[in-house]
């Protein structure tokens, strides 16, 4: 269907385009230590927030769809949320409530893969990142499939673990493992063997996204399939060895493979098993789903591939059709900014490196891969360097600013979307020093598109989809107060995203007073998307959340 906008008799837009700027994991933190935005040298932004009408935006919980505002906000939805100028419940929201309804359970796709492994006595597996973050899974959701499992007649059981550190404190496994290990041995019989199978940092193995790094994902296969790796007696004993060898976080751990004997693995995926992947995040996904479901693969040797069933927790990528057989109906993410701006004839420009290319592409169009029109459309990928982000902090930031700048003053496009991810990617890693260079060398690249936003008669809207930057040591809850490891006494580091609200400034250099230099308070990111669409000359769909401009009585822009 043709969507098409409506344009503003009183508002042709300006001269050259609207430029939205994504500082990924960049916000207004609440703590003054450990916020690398507040420490980084920033004075381009410094000074667009002294002068530039500008506001605060909420980025997590209920205001991207999540189930709660304890709930940290992630590029996947807070993409989502500024793509479709709405909020619409997300996937931990459907999964949980598919859970507590039964819903789940009483669908094709877990009647087939539990029905499988009663007929055949096989194994059902599940792999998946093992944390309550809730930004790709939660453990919670594991737990139930595990209860029903057992309800349902399934006699044996493998999981293998991603550990997580990122979205949860960076050294916490030993705990969830602990408390996880406990938990099975409330389902453990005589006849039915619950177990974990393997296990690595997600930063290491299966978790690989938009082709980054493919030899992530022939490690997870090789140790979660063909049960090839170091072998440990249990999870906890890989865990505290790994880490007294290398001294990594979670998310950096070497990957491991449980062995009783020390001979064999315990519980390789074989033939006639079924395979669940139970993380609801599609980014992080969608590779190791073509390792188990494509015939002509040719990314790693997969030998020997097993004949298994497998399935995603939700459909990853609605119009590629993966997975094939899926758990939770996904959000339908429908008429977003970019289907409409095409079906207007508006030439539009996305752009990133590969760690959030998909972000400005697929989760911004909706959870949707390709063109809308290619004709009108252009994405730009700038390969990712492979090597751990805080040795290179700058990451790839400089190139994605070359690019934009000549898009902006080439005159060809009249939306331009682009992601920096130092802010996110940096900041995961815990490297406080490093991401204070990252959001310095983000703010010398702002800088650049100023000057050229300037000369092209353009808009700039910088904002971002969640914090992280800003927020990188731990803090009491109730005194604020700096945590530090009982053991080494030094400061506990921060990987996760926050919960802080996020910037939004608006350049617009050739403004002539049609709207209010302050902006709106109290809204969510979804609403950039109408604040962009008035400043293109549009009114914004009237199921769009609230534009940020406060318009004033002038009869014609520009």
């Amino acid at each position: 269907m043709k969507l098409q906008l409506e344009k503003n008799a009183d508002n042709k837009g300006r001269r050259g385009p609207v430029v939205l700027l994504i500082m990924d994991g960049v916000g207004y933190g609440k703590y003054a230590d450990g916020d690398a935005v507040r420490a980084a040298c920033t004075p381009v932004l410094d000074k667009l927030r002294a002068v530039c009408p500008n506001t605060s935006l909420k980025a997590h919980g209920t205001a991207v769809g999540l189930p709660c505002d304890d709930d940290m906000g992630n590029s996947e939805v807070g993409h989502n949320a500024i793509g479709c100028g709405r909020v619409l419940d997300q996937g931990a929201k459907l999964v949980g409530e598919a859970i507590s309804s039964g819903r789940l359970f009483e669908g094709k796709a877990w009647r087939e893969l539990s029905e499988n492994c009663v007929k055949n006595n096989s194994v059902l597996h599940f792999i998946g990142l093992f944390s309550d973050g809730n930004v790709h899974s939660h453990i919670d959701h594991l737990k139930a499939m595990l209860e029903r499992a057992k309800k349902d007649g399934v006699k044996k059981v493998g999981i293998h673990t991603l550990l997580d550190g990122r979205d949860v404190p960076e050294t916490s496994a030993p705990d969830y493992i602990k408390s996880f290990e406990n938990f099975l041995k409330t389902l453990n019989t005589k006849d039915c063997d619950f177990r974990i199978a393997s296990g690595g940092g997600r930063m290491v193995i299966t978790m690989d996204r938009y082709g980054a790094n493919w030899d992530m994902v022939k490690k997870g296969w090789d140790i979660h399939v063909r049960g090839i790796g170091r072998y440990f007696k249990s999870a906890a004993e890989a865990v505290e060895t790994l880490r007294a060898e290398t001294k990594a976080i979670d998310q950096d751990l070497p990957p491991f493979v449980i062995s009783e004997n020390g001979s064999e693995p315990l519980r390789p995926i074989k033939d006639a098993d079924s395979v669940i992947f139970f993380n609801f995040r599609g980014d992080r996904a969608i590779e190791i789903t073509a390792a188990f479901e494509e015939d002509n693969f040719e990314k790693f040797d997969r030998a020997p591939r097993p004949k298994v069933l497998y399935a995603g927790m939700m459909e990853y990528d609605g119009d590629l059709k993966v997975p094939k057989r899926y758990l939770v109906e996904p959000p339908r993410i429908e008429r977003t900014i970019g289907k409409y701006l095409c079906d207007s004839g508006v030439a539009q420009l996305a752009i990133s490196e590969t760690q959030k290319f998909g972000h400005v592409t697929y989760f911004f169009n909706g959870n949707r891969s390709g063109y809308f029109n290619k004709e009108i459309e252009e994405y730009v990928e700038i390969p990712s360097d492979i090597i751990p982000f805080e040795q290179r902090p700058w990451m790839k930031s400089a190139q994605i600013t070359d690019k934009v700048c000549e898009a902006v003053e080439s005159g060809k496009y009249k939306f331009i979307r682009l992601n920096y991810p130092n802010g996110d990617m940096v900041g995961h890693t815990g490297n406080y020093q490093a991401t204070i260079v990252a959001v310095s060398a983000l703010d010398l690249c702002i800088g650049r598109i100023v000057e050229s936003v300037k000369k092209a008669g353009a808009v700039l809207v910088i904002s971002a989809d969640h914090g992280n930057a800003d927020d990188m040591f731990e803090h009491d809850k109730k005194t604020g107060e700096i945590l530090h490891d009982r053991k080494t006494g030094e400061i506990r580091r921060k990987t996760s995203h926050s919960l802080n609200p996020v910037p939004c400034i608006i350049y617009d250099p050739e403004s002539k007073g049609e709207y209010s230099g302050d902006l709106k308070s109290g809204l969510g990111i979804s609403s950039l998307t109408a604040t962009c669409l008035e400043l293109l000359g549009f009114l914004p769909p009237n199921d769009y959340d609230p534009s940020l401009l406060v318009l004033r009585n002038i009869n014609k822009w520009g």
